[in-house]
């Protein structure tokens, strides 16, 4: 079973499916019109790492991949309690984290929290790279202008009173996000440290620009073998003795 949601999980899904796995790709399903998959799919959570348990019994699952997010703390922690419990191998296919370089203007905040209380500053214009699901906490600093930049349009406004959005799905590049950050007048970046390629011309364009970008960090994950390839992934599964199961 694929825990996925990202670029690298469809790309394990087309080849487990060219290798002729069987195979299920499980996401949260917060995109409204997802790219179909060459695997059958499920949406939806699985009620905690018990239920996560309860589900590999149940289909039969042999290996577990984790190809959420990096910022998916509690479904890759529940993933890991799940495979401790029911025994079944997990590996974890992430991104590299972006380091700086020279030019780059980076001030690190260790959490969600932290970067909102970095906010409390005057007035800025702020591109808010973060994802929809944590703009909330953004309205504790609501005297800022919010640039954000979404898939899909949001089912209900963001709780932020001052905010642009614009509708738009990566990859992006360097060309198409300088031109934005030009024409919304964007005096800073707030970014999670996603890794990747792409969502990575913000960076790119914000060090031609010479932004400052507030990079919040990586959560702590669970202890687990992690792999950053397609590539490596297919060579655990194909490991001999490794059992054709979902």
């Amino acid at each position: 079973m694929i825990l996925g949601g990202t670029t690298e999980a469809r790309a394990l899904a087309q080849s487990v499916a060219e290798a002729d796995f069987a195979a299920i790709y499980s996401y949260a399903g917060r995109t409204v019109s997802p790219e179909p998959l060459p695997v059958p799919t499920r949406i939806g959570g699985f009620g905690g790492a018990e239920g996560l348990a309860r589900y590999i019994r149940d289909s039969g699952i042999t290996h577990i991949i984790d190809a959420t997010h990096p910022f998916a703390r509690i479904m890759s922690r529940n993933a890991a309690l799940a495979c401790v419990e029911t025994g079944v191998p997990l590996i974890a296919l992430t991104r590299p984290a972006w380091t700086p370089v020279n030019g780059d203007i980076w001030v690190h905040a260790p959490d969600m929290e932290s970067a909102v209380d970095a906010l409390d500053t005057e007035p800025q214009r702020i591109f808010l790279a973060i994802g929809r699901n944590v703009f909330g906490h953004f309205a504790a600093r609501p005297k800022h202008n919010y640039l954000l930049r979404l898939v899909d349009p949001p089912r209900t406004l963001p709780p932020l009173p001052d905010h642009h959005i614009v509708l738009d799905k990566g990859p992006f590049d360097l060309e198409s996000d300088t031109a934005l950050l030009q024409n919304h007048r964007i005096g800073l970046i707030v970014s999670k440290n996603s890794g990747g390629e792409g969502a990575r011309a913000k960076l790119d364009a914000a060090r031609a620009l010479g932004l400052p970008v507030l990079m919040i960090d990586r959560p702590e994950m669970p202890e687990r073998v992690e792999v950053t390839s397609v590539r490596e992934v297919m060579a655990w599964l194909t490991h001999p003795g490794t059992e054709r199961g979902v």
